[in-house]
């Protein structure tokens, strides 16, 4: 399996990149290109509105480790992990940590494009943690 682990330099302190990024309800102002719209279903559980449809998808998340785990999938028993951190820097603010990992049945070209959406996305996050 093919991974990429991205990482984002923010000004804001750990607790507040967590608290951004841990909520679900957030997904949609700064994962723009992969989510139109974070709905709930009649049994509370989350779902997203894709370009290509919609999936189940959740977040574990601790704020005491900055754990930022997205699963996201067609079925609760098929889906997608991506792991993510979201640490503090020594000194000065925070990194959000994300690691892309390329599935099976992804191409390469669909996995690079993934890849280059998420660096467009991180723009997004910056904009919302670094005020």
């Amino acid at each position: 399996m093919h991974t990429i682990t991205h990482t984002l330099e923010l000004d804001a302190p750990k607790e507040t990149a967590f608290a951004f990024l841990s909520n679900i309800e957030n997904l949609p102002k700064w994962a723009t290109l992969f989510c139109k719209e974070v709905k709930r279903d009649a049994q509370g559980r989350y779902k997203v509105v894709t370009p290509q449809g919609e999936i189940f998808f959740r977040i574990v998340s601790d704020p005491e480790t900055g754990v930022t785990d997205m699963y996201g999938g067609p079925a609760e028993d098929q889906m997608a992990y991506w792991p993510a951190r979201v640490v503090e820097r020594p000194g000065h603010g925070s990194l959000f940590v994300f690691t892309a990992m390329q599935y099976p049945g992804v191409s390469d070209e669909v996995f690079a494009a993934q890849c280059e959406g998420l660096k467009k996305e991180f723009v997004q996050i910056k904009a919302h943690t670094d005020r």
